[in-house]
């Protein structure tokens, strides 16, 4: 595919540029690394120009930045404050009027445009900002303090101040701040008012580009854009398929296959033998380390056998225990209540989450009892109930029929951790589990339910946690560096389970869905039961052509054979219309920058995973990635972003 560089900025003219050199010293120059253009690492030809221009006029450049989507203001603030020097006294930009307002809003310094927007689409200002550029050709930002007449006055005016705006607002659109008094007061504060004052009145054939629409269809999509948190995308929900369905128990299998990793850390170690008899609950296998979890048997019978079997995340054979049931589902001696909550000490309650093997139920599999001893104060404990995955409902049917369990086990993880309070964090689309929640918190004052708007990855801890605390999470840290601890709801209502009843965590709540299976449900399936029992019993899938995953479309496992066991955290399985992609080039559109939800630049994973620069690919901080699929969900060019980030992350874990 042959890609023309969509520049949309070219340099101003000498003359133009040596005028607004002349009295100006100490610059810094930044350079917007444009979109829509083949991903390279060459220096273009404006940059070498005007620091040549600017060298000949003999200025002392005390240093010069290249940066992404300059457009992009949060991602901008973050490089910017990093890389100005404190003998900068002016700022000189080379791209887009986007980059240039956008610099201008951020320094405390004089910025000037040392180039002029080119009108490639008619209109522009659709990129990553909020902030519009007509494209007009002649850039007057660097005469206005980096305030664009042209969009920043609702008449347009290029000569001053009309004199028809009250208390700041103009006469034509009363919601709109006077362009021009905000272009006086910003030089004001720059001490260059007189600067402004001195210019002739300049008069120009211009013809405005009618934005009217450009800027109601901008306004309607940004709206939400920031909210809760930075990136992220509205991808078809596909709820309405299983959301309706209550609860009913899966029949019980005749054979489960358990492995022995279905959690993060260490592999669990086997402690029973084939041919021995084992009961429902009954421990099987000792966890191995501290980050590991011990695993029960999720049926009654014999075990047959003790192998390797097909792992349905690794896609690898991993050690297996495969029990025989008798069909009795005979409880062990074990399973019996812990006793009352305001009983229990802190330890107790960390104690019983660990043997009964509770780990993260959302897909991560952390062991939980790790979570509840932090090193740390915890100041908050918050449950998941966001479900944010397209198609899955099996939390929001926890939420409906064990809220009091799921109450339970947060107030359980309170006390364990020591936190004062709890959240409840639930989307919108989940009206019906909110009102059951808030109706049965009301009374109990350390518990909030907390009603977020509905973005994927808003289930994301990080992304939770800034939208219910305010707080980033650092890079390469975790949820107790700012207080907090993060569980799935279903894993609260495993603690209950364990406390009340003695129950280990040998079954969980499954959503069977998507547009490609037959009889759609959610179900209580036993740990260890077949992927492909369970599609069968759902009545098969619909056509040839059909994608299998365990857990979400964006962030499940796709699944070439059915023959493998569902985990403790497998929370869905999904069968939907296999789509084709055919990965090209990527164009450098910056869309994936632009929903990355931990402020990341993926373009750069895939251009560093192709030439297996690891050290690249770890200087932008891929170890920070969610791996939640925005980016390629969103990319224009079709690139497994996912896929190759996950290669650069195993390199760089293995030191390359």
């Amino acid at each position: 595919m042959q890609l023309e560089d969509y520049t949309k900025f070219k340099l101003k003219r000498k003359e133009e540029l040596d005028a607004v050199l002349a009295d100006k010293d100490d610059l810094f120059v930044i350079a917007c690394n444009k979109c829509f253009k083949e991903l390279d690492s060459f220096d273009e030809p404006e940059c070498g120009l005007f620091e040549e221009i600017a060298k000949e006029q003999g200025k002392n450049i005390v240093g010069s930045a290249k940066i992404d989507f300059l457009c992009n203001e949060p991602l901008t603030s973050k490089s910017f404050q990093e890389i100005l020097p404190k003998e900068a006294k002016n700022v000189f930009i080379i791209s887009c009027g986007l980059g240039i307002q956008t610099i201008a809003g951020l320094a405390e310094i004089p910025v000037y445009a040392a180039s002029d927007t080119i009108a490639v689409d008619g209109y522009h200002g659709m990129a990553l900002t909020d902030t519009l550029c007509e494209a007009c050709g002649q850039c007057y930002l660097n005469m206005t303090g980096g305030i664009c007449p042209v969009v920043d006055c609702s008449k347009g005016l290029l000569n001053g101040q009309c004199g028809g705006a009250k208390n700041g607002k103009c006469e034509v659109n009363k919601e709109m701040d006077c362009g021009w008094e905000l272009i006086y007061k910003r030089l004001e504060k720059q001490g260059r008012l007189q600067e402004l004052l001195n210019k002739p009145v300049e008069l120009r054939d211009y013809s405005k580009v009618n934005r009217k629409f450009i800027s109601e269809y901008v306004d309607s999509v940004r709206e939400k854009r920031y909210e809760g948190y930075y990136g992220g995308i509205h991808p078809t929900e596909f709820k309405e398929l299983s959301e309706h369905i209550s609860l009913v128990p899966f029949p019980d299998p005749i054979n489960v296959v358990i492995p022995m990793s279905q959690h993060a850390g260490a592999p669990a170690e086997p402690i029973v033998e084939v041919g021995q008899t084992v009961k429902m609950g009954q421990k099987i296998a000792d966890a191995k380390g501290v980050v590991s979890s011990a695993i029960h048997a999720s049926v009654s019978g014999t075990v047959v056998a003790i192998e390797p079997r097909r792992h349905p995340v690794s896609g690898m054979d991993s050690l297996a225990i495969v029990i025989q049931s008798d069909g009795k589902n005979t409880l062990d001696e074990s399973v019996k209540p812990a006793g009352k909550l305001e009983n229990l000490t802190p330890d107790e309650i960390i104690e019983i989450v660990r043997e009964k093997g509770i780990v993260g139920m959302g897909g991560a599999g952390f062991p939980t009892a790790v979570k509840l001893k932090a090193p740390k104060p915890i100041e908050l404990v918050m449950l998941n109930g966001c479900e944010c995955e397209p198609i899955l409902t099996a939390d929001h049917r926890v939420l409906l029929e064990f809220a009091d369990e799921v109450i339970y086990g947060l107030k359980a993880m309170m006390k364990a951790s020591g936190a004062p309070k709890g959240v409840i964090a639930i989307e919108d689309n989940k009206q019906d589990a909110v009102e059951l929640l808030q109706a049965k918190t009301a009374d109990i004052e350390n518990i909030e339910i907390v009603v977020a708007k509905t973005k994927y990855p808003q289930g994301a801890e990080k992304m939770l946690i800034k939208r219910v605390m305010g707080k980033q999470v650092p890079s390469g840290g975790l949820p107790m560096d700012v207080g907090a601890i993060v569980s799935n709801v279903s894993t609260a209502k495993a603690i209950s389970d364990a406390i009340q009843t003695g129950m280990p965590l040998i079954e969980r709540v499954v959503t069977v869905s998507g547009n490609r299976m037959n009889k759609p449900g959610n179900y209580l399936v036993k740990v260890g039961t077949s992927v492909k029992d369970i599609v069968n019993h759902c009545g098969d899938v619909i056509g040839d052509d059909v994608t299998i995953k365990i857990g979400g479309p964006m962030m499940g496992f796709k699944q070439e054979n059915l023959n493998v066991p569902m985990l403790k955290c497998s929370n869905g399985i999904i069968a939907v219309e296999t789509t084709v992609k055919e990965a090209v080039e990527c164009i450098k559109c910056g869309r994936c920058a632009d929903v990355c939800p931990m402020e990341l630049r993926p373009l750069y994973f895939t251009k560093y995973a192709l030439t297996e620069d690891w050290e690249g690919m770890k200087t932008q901080n891929a170890m920070d990635c969610i791996e939640c699929g925005c980016c390629e969900y969103i990319c224009s060019s079709k690139i497994p972003i996912v896929e190759r980030i996950k290669i650069g992350k195993t390199a760089i874990r293995e030191g390359k």
